[in-house]
């Protein structure tokens, strides 16, 4: 019979072989803990009478287990098989080994974050990116910031605080985590002008509205949005030659950040921070962690006085990087100086180059563990597919792939069905993590190009079943 008499004491259960090596491990009051926890919710379920009997070796299990999700990081390591390469929730960009190996070192020892070592002078931080930015992109100076959306905020915080800023309706978008290019702008102390319509804008709207409270004009690159059809747009040499003529500053936000030219690699073009700079523009905002391909950051580059005025800017200090990502993003950055070598060394533009034929080799691959680690339950099979680049960049643009496509082998439940698949492959020691669409799961598999990773797949599908 089942009753509290029957359930052992803490002291007791903490005696079992296995709970005293995991004393070990763990210390004892974390085991300690992970004991009452489990024998509560026993105890509990007795009094409910909805417990059938536990032995010791079933309690010392569960025990086990609640130390093993207890100790288990919120931050974890995911296969990302769901045809978005920048996923914005699954931490955009992949860094280079070279660049996770240079974020270690900064964090594990002292370095001269600030500090010049020919001088034995303090020096700004920025001072280990600025040159290699000025040197791809060909602006006079540049300064970087926590993401894209602080460098906008510094940029005209810093040159338009307190004045008007004509930006196309067009333009006035929405980025990431519902945050909009206005609110940012208005953060910064500016006022908005909209110009022309929200298809169309010409350049004699602008012309219109810049007055004597303008302090800048503002291009927002389309890389998180496509209009297409009956449209009008102004380039950024126009507006370059406008502002200049009038006296104001020119800004343009490129988002996505490409230092390369994308249809050299068989990409659709992407804007380069070099280009806008060619065409006029005096300060330029990109982000780190998109088609550059390194760590969470927000480049400003353009002009020397206007870059001098945003170091001036106590915002700064509130937005700067910390030596892990500056690290990173250096290491990042010397990568581009050899254009032979960068499409394989930055995993983003690796990943976004891999041929479909190279994806499906691993789809076949792949598929007979996967089918079995289904079952009966379900069925797999190898499908073309198109991945997108993500996190705002070449919205409209498809990659070909190739996929696994899982599909619930019941005529019923089949929404039912997916979610549970998806469950259990996202409680793997690696979780896996694909989309669903068209009444399957599908799995990506084009930012899965490792020989190890692959293996590790395998193995742990082999561990389990479904």
């Amino acid at each position: 019979m089942n009753t509290l008499a029957t359930i052992p004491s803490v002291d007791r259960l903490l005696q079992e072989p296995k709970l005293r090596a995991a004393v070990s491990e763990h210390g004892h009051a974390a085991v300690a803990d992970a004991v009452r926890a489990v024998l509560g919710e026993y105890r509990a379920a007795v009094k409910a009478a909805a417990a059938a009997q536990r032995s010791a070796e079933e309690l010392v299990a569960a025990v086990l287990g609640h130390i093993e999700a207890g100790s288990r990081p919120s931050l974890r390591r995911v296969f990302n098989l769901t045809g978005t390469v920048l996923h914005t929730n699954l931490g955009r960009a992949v860094l280079p080994e070279a660049a996770a190996e240079a974020a270690r070192q900064a964090l594990v020892a002292p370095s001269n974050l600030e500090f010049d070592l020919a001088e034995g002078e303090r020096v700004e931080r920025d001072s280990h990116l600025e040159g290699l930015v000025c040197r791809l992109t060909g602006a006079e100076a540049a300064t970087v910031v926590n993401n894209n959306a602080a460098g906008v905020l510094l940029a005209f915080s810093s040159v338009a605080f307190g004045r008007e800023v004509p930006v196309s309706r067009g333009e006035l978008i929405e980025i990431g985590g519902a945050f909009r290019i206005p609110e940012v702008i208005q953060s910064a102390g500016c006022r908005i002008r909209e110009v022309g319509t929200t298809n169309r804008t010409h350049l004699r709207d602008y012309e219109r509205a810049i007055g004597a409270d303008t302090a800048a004009v503002l291009k927002v690159h389309t890389s998180n949005y496509a209009i297409v059809g009956f449209t009008a747009s102004v380039s950024e040499a126009e507006l370059a030659e406008l502002a200049h003529a009038k006296n104001i500053v020119f800004i343009t936000d490129l988002g996505s950040g490409s230092l390369v030219d994308m249809t050299a690699l068989g990409l659709p073009a992407e804007r380069t921070p070099a280009q806008s700079l060619r065409d006029g523009a005096d300060l330029v905002c990109f982000s780190g962690d998109k088609l550059l391909g390194g760590a969470q950051a927000g480049f400003v580059a353009g002009r020397r006085e206007l870059v001098e005025k945003l170091r001036r800017n106590p915002l700064k200090r509130a937005l700067r990087l910390d030596k892990a990502r500056i690290a990173a993003l250096e290491a990042v950055l010397r990568l581009y100086l050899d254009p032979e070598r960068v499409r394989t060394a930055v995993p983003t533009l690796r990943l976004l180059t891999r041929s479909s034929e190279n994806i499906r080799e691993t789809a076949n691959r792949l598929l007979p563990a996967v089918q079995a680690w289904c079952g009966s339950a379900a069925t797999a099979e190898v499908a073309d597919c198109a991945s997108q680049v993500g996190s705002g960049s070449l919205p409209v643009d498809r990659l070909p792939s190739a996929a696994l496509r899982i599909r619930w082998a019941a005529a019923r439940g089949v929404g039912t069905g997916l979610a549970k698949i998806s469950k259990a492959l996202r409680e793997l020691p690696v979780p896996v993590v694909g989309r669903v669409q068209e009444d399957a799961l599908w799995l990506d598999l084009r930012c899965l190009d490792d020989a190890a990773d692959e293996a590790l797949f395998v193995d742990q599908l082999q561990k389990r079943s479904l």
